[in-house]
C-alpha cells in the first residue's frame, strides 16, 4: 500500500546521518516537510537543499521542520550536510523501505534508458502526522521550493 493524502505517516521513519532513529512522534505538534530526492551532491538536489536552508527561518516560523530522505548512506549524507551547511536531518533509506512506502521509488527514463530511482517528491505532514499535500516530479521547483511550500500552507 502506497501512502497518500489523508494517510498517517509511519511511526519509524528510519535512521539519520548520525545513526539516530527518527520517529514521527519526535515531531508531534509540529508540521513536517518530508522530501525525497534522488542523490546527494547533484545539481538539482543541491539547489533544492540550499533553497530550503536559505528559507529555513520562514519555514520554522510557519511551524515546519524539514527532513530530507534518500537512499544514500549516512556517510554521504554527512558530507552533503557539511558541504552545504544544512540545518536539517537526512534519513538514509538504504533498504529503500520509505521510498517504496511513500510510492516515490519508480521507473524512470533518462536518455532512453529505463531504471528504478527516487522521484523528487515533497510530502507536507500536519501536527498529527497526517499527509496533507504532495508536490511531485517536475512540479517541484528546486530553486524556489520553500516559497512553493509556503504558498500551500
Amino acid at each position: 500500500m502506497v501512502l497518500k493524502i489523508g494517510d498517517k505517516i509511519p511511526q519509524i521513519l528510519g535512521v539519520d546521518q548520525d545513526g539516530k532513529e527518527v520517529k514521527a512522534s519526535d515531531y508531534t505538534g509540529k508540521k513536517l516537510i518530508l522530501y525525497f530526492y534522488p542523490k546527494d551532491n547533484t545539481p538539482g538536489c543541491t539547489a533544492q537543499a540550499r533553497n530550503l536552508k536559505d528559507n529555513n527561518k520562514e519555514l520554522l516560523k510557519a511551524g515546519y521542520q524539514v527532513i530530507k530522505i534518500n537512499i544514500d548512506n549516512e556517510t554521504s549524507h554527512q558530507k552533503f550536510i557539511e558541504k552545504n551547511s544544512l540545518p536539517f536531518r537526512l534519513i538514509a533509506d538504504t533498504d529503500k523501505e520509505l521510498v517504496k512506502k511513500f510510492g516515490v521509488w519508480q521507473e524512470k527514463n533518462m536518455f532512453g534508458k529505463k531504471f528504478m530511482g527516487t522521484v523528487r517528491t515533497t510530502f507536507l505532514i500536519d501536527e498529527e502526522g497526517v499527509i496533507t499535500d504532495v508536490i511531485a516530479g517536475r512540479k517541484v521547483k528546486t530553486k524556489d521550493h520553500a516559497a512553493q511550500i509556503l504558498e500551500l500552507d
